[in-house]
């Protein structure tokens, strides 16, 4: 087991690279892919600026990627073939580990959340892959699990749902404290933190990325709906309740930070799961998801104050949203450097 010899680092700690995969699949965001590649073009600026971006581009896909960031420095593409876009799912998690321990990542099992979509096959071979163009060390458990179904703050705490991880369509022959083993086995966490369900549209069972996310040791943000009659009101509070309960793997209360949520956002009779927690975080930077939405300049002020040391970079997610995510669920970090302990 690698947890004696590795741990996954918090999101904010430095980055080696952001990985991304390049858009294709016109049922994701049906009657309005147009306007995604070119909203790819923009992320890849940003992030560029800051950290090498590597995007996933195999087959077909990789002509259109080659002419849309073409002098973009700072860009690598990859003659990877995927199913869909949501690297942070079905992408690796990348480890750090000791000085001297060969540099590392996890694939999980990728099941495209509980068998909703056809065809994953190229999804849930990247991490092989990947680790194999980087010569990393793979590890491969044998459990399912989606990168946007996890959160930690790289010091021993990690958050999510019981709604994803204890899904029967994802691991239905572990249990609980089963899971938590693997967790603690092969994250190098010690303390597993359980939010209860998600919201409204969220085709992922419940991932924790659009409920709540560490923005620093012992500092979450919150997805929280004010309006009681809206049908997140519920579910979002007893997160809520639950998170002002939490200490983390020392035993620290958490400071747990209010988001507001947008105004519902339907397509074809469908909510989508719009959530400004759905943010990313690179280096010197966070990218944070705008749906037109009163609520938006609200969410940029509050997580400009709590994340001081970043450059808030507010992007267009309304039509990302489209396809049921936003920019974190397209990102997957490869951090920087080797250290078992964070600030160590």
């Amino acid at each position: 087991m690698p947890a004696a010899s590795y741990r996954m680092p918090a999101e904010w700690e430095p980055h080696a690279a952001t990985w991304l995969s390049w858009p294709h699949r016109l049922a994701t965001w049906p009657g309005k892919f147009a306007p995604i590649p070119r909203l790819y073009v923009r992320l890849v600026q940003a992030l560029a600026a800051v950290e090498p971006v590597h995007v996933l581009a195999g087959g077909h896909p990789m002509a259109q990627a080659r002419v849309m960031l073409a002098g973009i420095p700072n860009v690598t593409l990859h003659d990877i073939p995927t199913d869909d876009v949501w690297i942070r799912d079905s992408g690796p998690t990348f480890l750090v580990g000791q000085p001297g321990s060969p540099p590392a990542l996890i694939d999980w099992g990728y099941n495209a959340y509980g068998g909703k979509y056809p065809h994953y096959e190229h999804d849930d071979a990247i991490g092989r892959l990947i680790a194999r163009k980087l010569g990393r060390v793979c590890y491969e458990p044998g459990m399912i699990l989606e990168g946007g179904s996890i959160d930690v703050d790289g010091r021993g705490t990690l958050l999510t749902t019981e709604e994803c991880l204890l899904n029967p369509n994802r691991n239905p022959r572990l249990s609980r404290a089963e899971i938590e083993q693997y967790l603690t086995d092969y994250l190098g966490v010690r303390k597993v933190l359980w939010l209860g369900g998600g919201i409204v549209g969220d085709d992922t069972d419940g991932h924790i990325d659009e409920l709540a996310r560490f923005v620093a040791p012992k500092t979450v943000v919150a997805a929280v709906e004010d309006n009681p009659h809206d049908e997140n009101y519920a579910s979002l509070q007893e997160n809520l309740r639950r998170l002002r309960s939490f200490t983390d793997a020392d035993d620290a209360p958490l400071e747990v930070v209010p988001l507001p949520m947008p105004r519902p956002i339907v397509h074809n009779g469908q909510r989508l799961p719009a959530s400004y927690g759905n943010f990313y975080l690179a280096n010197g930077m966070a990218i944070v998801p705008q749906f037109d939405d009163p609520a938006d300049a609200q969410a940029v002020e509050i997580l400009g104050r709590v994340l001081k040391d970043r450059r808030i970079v507010p992007l267009p997610a309304r039509d990302l949203v489209l396809g049921l995510g936003a920019f974190h669920c397209i990102t997957q970090q490869e951090p920087a450097g080797e250290n078992l302990v964070a600030g160590e």
